[in-house]
Protein backbone atom coordinates (compact mmCIF):
# COMPACT_ATOMS: atom_id res chain seq x y z
CA UNK A 1 0.00 0.00 0.00
CA UNK A 2 2.97 2.29 0.56
CA UNK A 3 3.78 2.02 -3.15
CA UNK A 4 0.30 3.22 -4.11
CA UNK A 5 0.64 6.20 -1.77
CA UNK A 6 3.92 7.14 -3.46
CA UNK A 7 2.37 6.76 -6.92
CA UNK A 8 -0.55 9.01 -5.99
CA UNK A 9 1.65 11.60 -4.29
CA UNK A 10 4.22 11.83 -7.07
CA UNK A 11 1.56 11.91 -9.79
CA UNK A 12 -0.43 14.61 -8.01
CA UNK A 13 2.61 16.81 -7.42
CA UNK A 14 3.85 16.53 -11.00
CA UNK A 15 0.37 17.16 -12.41
CA UNK A 16 0.02 20.27 -10.25
CA UNK A 17 3.43 21.47 -11.43
CA UNK A 18 2.49 20.82 -15.07
CA UNK A 19 -0.82 22.67 -14.75
CA UNK A 20 1.00 25.63 -13.20
CA UNK A 21 3.50 25.57 -16.04
CA UNK A 22 1.02 25.23 -18.92
CA UNK A 23 -1.76 27.41 -17.54
CA UNK A 24 -5.49 27.07 -17.06
CA UNK A 25 -6.35 26.07 -20.64
CA UNK A 26 -4.46 22.80 -20.31
CA UNK A 27 -5.28 22.15 -16.64
CA UNK A 28 -8.16 19.71 -17.15
CA UNK A 29 -6.40 17.87 -19.98
CA UNK A 30 -3.26 17.37 -17.89
CA UNK A 31 -5.21 16.21 -14.83
CA UNK A 32 -7.37 13.79 -16.80
CA UNK A 33 -4.31 12.57 -18.69
CA UNK A 34 -2.85 11.62 -15.31
CA UNK A 35 -6.01 10.26 -13.72
CA UNK A 36 -6.63 7.24 -15.99
CA UNK A 37 -3.12 5.76 -15.84
CA UNK A 38 -2.90 6.47 -12.11
CA UNK A 39 -6.22 4.78 -11.32
CA UNK A 40 -5.22 1.69 -13.28
CA UNK A 41 -1.68 1.55 -11.86
CA UNK A 42 -2.92 1.89 -8.28
CA UNK A 43 -5.64 -0.74 -8.76
CA UNK A 44 -3.24 -3.11 -10.48
CA UNK A 45 -0.66 -2.76 -7.76
CA UNK A 46 -3.14 -3.43 -4.95
CA UNK A 47 -4.33 -6.56 -6.77
CA UNK A 48 -0.77 -7.73 -7.52
CA UNK A 49 0.36 -7.32 -3.91
CA UNK A 50 -2.71 -9.09 -2.56
CA UNK A 51 -2.49 -11.94 -5.07
CA UNK A 52 1.25 -12.43 -4.57
CA UNK A 53 0.80 -12.51 -0.79
CA UNK A 54 -2.15 -14.92 -0.87
CA UNK A 55 -1.45 -17.12 -3.88
CA UNK A 56 1.69 -16.32 -5.92
CA UNK A 57 0.95 -19.02 -8.50
CA UNK A 58 -2.12 -17.03 -9.64
CA UNK A 59 -0.14 -13.88 -10.37
CA UNK A 60 0.61 -14.62 -14.03
CA UNK A 61 -3.04 -15.27 -14.91
CA UNK A 62 -4.04 -12.10 -13.04
CA UNK A 63 -1.50 -10.07 -15.00
CA UNK A 64 -2.63 -11.51 -18.35
CA UNK A 65 -6.26 -10.73 -17.56
CA UNK A 66 -5.19 -7.30 -16.34
CA UNK A 67 -3.37 -6.64 -19.60
CA UNK A 68 -6.52 -7.40 -21.61
CA UNK A 69 -8.62 -5.25 -19.30
CA UNK A 70 -6.14 -2.38 -19.54
CA UNK A 71 -6.22 -2.47 -23.35
CA UNK A 72 -10.00 -2.13 -23.35
CA UNK A 73 -10.07 0.51 -20.62
CA UNK A 74 -7.37 2.73 -22.11
CA UNK A 75 -8.91 2.58 -25.58
CA UNK A 76 -12.28 3.64 -24.21
CA UNK A 77 -10.72 6.22 -21.85
CA UNK A 78 -8.77 8.02 -24.57
CA UNK A 79 -11.80 7.97 -26.89
CA UNK A 80 -14.07 9.46 -24.22
CA UNK A 81 -11.56 12.14 -23.24
CA UNK A 82 -10.80 13.29 -26.78
CA UNK A 83 -14.14 12.80 -28.52
CA UNK A 84 -16.82 13.23 -25.87
CA UNK A 85 -15.15 15.66 -23.48
CA UNK A 86 -13.35 17.34 -26.37
CA UNK A 87 -10.16 17.97 -24.38
CA UNK A 88 -7.29 19.74 -26.12
CA UNK A 89 -5.41 16.81 -27.68
CA UNK A 90 -1.77 17.88 -27.26
CA UNK A 91 -1.75 18.44 -23.48
CA UNK A 92 -3.96 15.39 -22.89
CA UNK A 93 -1.88 13.04 -25.03
CA UNK A 94 1.41 14.38 -23.60
CA UNK A 95 0.13 13.95 -20.05
CA UNK A 96 -1.47 10.57 -20.68
CA UNK A 97 1.62 9.19 -22.42
CA UNK A 98 4.00 10.49 -19.77
CA UNK A 99 2.01 9.07 -16.87
CA UNK A 100 1.29 5.81 -18.70
CA UNK A 101 5.01 5.18 -19.24
CA UNK A 102 6.16 6.44 -15.83
CA UNK A 103 3.57 4.48 -13.88
CA UNK A 104 4.16 1.26 -15.82
CA UNK A 105 7.89 1.65 -15.21
CA UNK A 106 7.12 2.16 -11.52
CA UNK A 107 5.00 -0.99 -11.50
CA UNK A 108 7.81 -2.96 -13.15
CA UNK A 109 10.32 -1.77 -10.56
CA UNK A 110 7.91 -2.63 -7.74
CA UNK A 111 7.38 -6.08 -9.23
CA UNK A 112 11.12 -6.60 -9.37
CA UNK A 113 11.41 -5.62 -5.71
CA UNK A 114 8.44 -7.81 -4.76
CA UNK A 115 9.91 -10.85 -6.51
CA UNK A 116 13.37 -10.24 -5.05
CA UNK A 117 11.95 -9.99 -1.53
CA UNK A 118 9.82 -13.12 -1.99
CA UNK A 119 12.62 -15.28 -3.37
CA UNK A 120 14.91 -16.97 -0.94
CA UNK A 121 18.59 -17.44 -1.62
CA UNK A 122 19.09 -18.75 -5.11
CA UNK A 123 20.33 -22.30 -5.34
CA UNK A 124 22.44 -22.83 -8.40
CA UNK A 125 22.80 -26.36 -9.77
CA UNK A 126 26.34 -27.63 -9.63
CA UNK A 127 28.21 -28.27 -12.83
CA UNK A 128 29.80 -31.62 -12.28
Amino acid sequence: MKSVTWMIGASTLTALAATALFGPTARMAVLLGMLGPLAIAATTWVLVERTYRDSPERLTSLMVAGFAGKMLFFGAYVTVMLRLLNLPPVPFVASFTSYFIALHLTEALHLRRLFAAGAGPAVMPSRS
